[in-house]
């Protein structure tokens, strides 16, 4: 990976984590009592509403797609979360606990996406926003049935590998997005 592309990741990673931080310390770790489908689906409203603001070039709700990104990235960590935690009755987690597991999850995410790159050549950078938006979109759709075959796969890799996918296509559309408003 360029050292260019890990800054970005980095910076893209800080204001994530500044987001989950500060909405830890406003609502707790609430969402520790949802599971890993409803998190799934909610990172899938966000995905679809993209998309919608992509085709349709607008939107009427004030936030645009740069905080949706942000929110399937934190989404998708929580998912990560749940899935090698499970699910709790009540939140169990403080809020250093969960940006504890937060961190330990985006520095694999990082760590797997400096693998993809050197193999793929940082290819990502060459995409559309909109393409990298599709793909986290078949990942989900990937990941719902995973889950409604109740993690059983023949030849797939499992949910927790989506969801890493998808942290890190949501970060190169960031990436994107930020190079595109020229702010670097």
């Amino acid at each position: 990976m360029s050292a260019k592309t890990s800054q970005q990741y980095d910076q893209v990673i800080e204001r994530c984590r500044l987001i989950f931080k500060a909405k830890a310390e406003d609502y707790g770790c609430a969402w520790r009592v949802l599971r890993t489908s409803s998190l799934t689906d909610q990172i899938y409203i966000k995905a679809s509403r993209i998309r919608s603001i992509q085709r349709k070039g607008t939107h009427k709700i004030d936030e645009g797609v740069f905080p949706e990104f942000v929110g399937i990235i934190n989404y998708s960590l929580m998912a990560l979360v749940q899935f090698n935690l499970g699910v709790a009755e009540n939140d169990d987690l403080t809020a250093a606990q969960a940006l504890k597991h937060y961190d330990n999850y985006f520095a694999e995410a990082k760590a797997l996406m400096n693998d993809k790159n050197h193999d793929y050549g940082e290819a990502w950078r060459n995409m559309r926003v909109s393409s990298l938006t599709d793909i986290i979109i078949m990942k989900l759709l990937r990941i719902k049935q995973i889950e409604d075959n109740e993690g059983q796969t023949n030849v797939s890799e499992g949910v927790d590998a989506g969801y890493f996918d998808i942290v890190n296509y949501a970060v190169f559309a960031l990436i994107k997005l930020i190079e595109a408003e020229g702010d670097e």
